[in-house]
């Protein structure tokens, strides 16, 4: 039986043009509930992003990811959302609201460290 904890995790992508269906994955987002643990790592691949369309902007999807990692912190910043409980923030995060950042399907694991585990997750899936 594997050690660990169980945790969900999901890629958040961003679809510039929704028309052509292109997606790249920006971040990851990681919940362990017997940790306490919920954080959200991004990173904005600018020239990637705009090679699928100059027009994008990124300033408005940096301010978006940058809301979305406040949620997951439960910083008063993230609105009334960043108030409630870890999990419910985790579902809130990973629940499609967006036409430009659009979360995968939620995924699973078992982990002794969740920091780690989001590190080497975020390093694999969008580094």
């Amino acid at each position: 039986m594997p050690s660990g904890e169980p945790f969900a995790y999901a890629i958040l992508r961003v679809i510039p043009r929704a028309d052509r269906g292109e997606a790249i994955n920006v971040g990851v987002v990681l919940f362990c509930r017997a940790a306490g643990f919920l954080e959200l790592r991004w990173h904005v691949p600018i020239e990637r992003l705009t090679a699928l369309d100059a027009t994008l902007d990124t300033d408005a999807l940096g301010a978006q990811l940058r809301a979305l990692e406040s949620v997951a912190r439960g910083d008063p910043a993230g609105g009334a959302v960043a108030s409630q409980p870890p999990s419910e923030r985790f579902h809130w995060l990973v629940a499609p609201a967006s036409t430009i950042v659009v979360p995968s399907e939620v995924h699973t694991g078992i982990s002794d460290d969740p920091r780690a585990t989001l590190a080497q997750l975020f390093e694999k899936l969008v580094r």
